[in-house]
């Protein structure tokens, strides 16, 4: 057999991106209100809650009644609904083979459920594919990435209720028939995993009004599931050769000692932050999954046909995020720190991000080598970066740390597929400083660009190369050999 060296020579170099984190103009041309329009920015010490993208009754009324002076950040983004010719000019300039981005489904159908799209709506993403398609970058397009329309909120408290599925169906039946000869690469859900983290971040449901908030949860996951499916079917249908992946949160978890218990305790975590990828790549719920439910007696509502669905429609390509690995104890002791959406106790192993996310390299070799071995589909890494306070010194941002981070990465990256895994890109978070999904703040910058904007807006927008621009530039014209 010969030996692998390096990666493909069609690899996908990039970066990826949400609607809700850039694209501001929020009320702009026919847009509605999505989930992603009430996420407030709260400076650190004001944050009373690890989980403050929740929100509750009461504040959707204030923030309805215009009264309440907070500050809503990814209403406004980093102004890309008008400088994408510009920002995607400099993505070019990198080299991006790929871009990923989110439809803002608010923006087809601003309440979610309208029978007809909104036509200025698409034309928007008629001229993005079109300026992508001028420089050659292949967009890989998210259908869903916290970005939940409100009135889907208004109307079925989000995907609590089955009834959510026909439209999304109908939202992306629409999409793919308006983007067939421009878009090959698919995603459903964004990090499908946090709907059962935060539910109004992953599928709009505001958890007060709710019985039984954690079964609920656990049922509007179903709901996408099978909307997944159903999408994937249509896919084909409208475009044949058109690929379509599934999305996850990727939390590896280590045991924290090795008493057994700790082991066991981790299998068990990792099972169930790798059930979302049993589902759509297996095409059924696992036993473990089942048991669980059983187990917190939680008793889903099914239809008769919808095991089928999701057996008939697997996905093509597993895609998921990677920031950092947990730790799993049945006796926690020592610090914990901060992650995304979760906490875990800390690795002495490993160094922190300012946000006291725990950077893990070799992780990613390990995840990416269980991906393969479980399910044995092309694996592509659509968000991995680094969140950090960066600094203007005489017009130039020196973000070596972030060069330190992403070359790590990327090399273990590089080993996994010399492991013999079938990678098929790599697109970094944030290509471009942007709002943060789960802070709302602007100082996490992630970019190779920065933008001149703090956490309440403030700022020319102006767009900064930073030393990491020029940095991924060499990656991406060497295709990973020189880092």
């Amino acid at each position: 057999m010969k030996k692998i060296k390096g990666f493909r020579t069609d690899f996908l170099w990039g970066g990826a991106t949400a609607a809700n984190q850039i694209e501001g103009s929020f009320d702009k041309d026919g847009k509605g209100l999505s989930s992603a329009d009430f996420a407030e920015y709260i400076p650190k010490e004001k944050r009373q809650a690890d989980n403050h993208m929740e929100v509750n009754s009461k504040f959707i009324d204030k923030v309805k009644s215009g009264k309440y002076s907070g500050t809503f950040p990814k209403r406004y983004g980093i102004d890309f609904y008008n400088t994408y010719e510009e920002d995607i000019k400099l993505f070019a300039e990198m080299g991006f083979k790929a871009f990923r981005m989110s439809i803002n489904w608010s923006r087809i159908f601003p309440n979610g459920y309208d029978s007809k799209p909104n036509e200025a709506g698409l034309k928007y993403y008629d001229n993005i594919f079109k300026t992508l398609k001028s420089y050659n970058i292949e967009p890989v397009v998210t259908l869903s990435h916290y970005e939940t329309p409100f009135g889907l909120t208004e109307k079925y408290n989000g995907w609590v209720k089955r009834e959510v599925i026909d439209h999304f169906i109908h939202y992306a039946e629409t999409v793919f028939e308006r983007y067939k000869n421009d878009v090959k690469y698919w995603m459903t859900f964004n990090e499908i995993n946090v709907i059962n983290i935060s539910p109004f971040t992953g599928g709009g449901i505001v958890s007060d009004r709710l019985e039984n908030p954690i079964a609920s949860s656990f049922q509007a996951l179903h709901h996408q599931f099978v909307a997944s499916a159903l999408a994937t079917k249509k896919l084909k249908e409208v475009i044949p050769d058109a690929q379509m992946g599934c999305m996850l949160a990727r939390m590896k978890h280590y045991p924290y000692t090795c008493d057994p218990n700790d082991v066991l305790k981790a299998q068990e975590e990792d099972q169930m932050n790798l059930m979302y990828t049993d589902v759509h790549a297996k095409g059924k719920y696992p036993n473990y999954y089942l048991q669980y439910l059983s187990k917190n007696n939680i008793e889903l509502e099914m239809k008769d046909e919808d095991l089928t669905i999701l057996k008939e429609n697997t996905v093509d390509y597993i895609s998921f995020s990677y920031y950092m690995s947990m730790l799993s104890s049945t006796s926690p002791e020592g610090k914990t720190t901060p992650g995304n959406l979760m906490n875990s106790l800390k690795n002495p192993y490993l160094e922190s991000s300012d946000w006291g996310w725990q950077i893990d390299p070799v992780g990613l070799r390990i995840v990416l080598n269980e991906f393969w071995d479980r399910y044995e589909k092309p694996l592509f890494i659509v968000e991995n970066g680094l969140g950090a306070v960066d600094e203007i010194e005489n017009g130039k941002i020196h973000d070596d740390y972030r060069i330190e981070y992403l070359r790590k990465h990327i090399s273990e990256a590089k080993k996994a597929v010399e492991d013999g895994v079938d990678l098929i890109g790599y697109l970094s978070w944030g290509p471009i400083d942007l709002i943060s999904m789960s802070t709302s703040e602007m100082s996490k910058r992630y970019g190779y660009i920065y933008v001149d904007q703090d956490n309440y807006g403030n700022g020319t927008k102006q767009r900064i190369k930073k030393d990491s621009f020029y940095w991924y530039k060499k990656v991406i014209e060497s295709n990973g050999e020189i880092l």
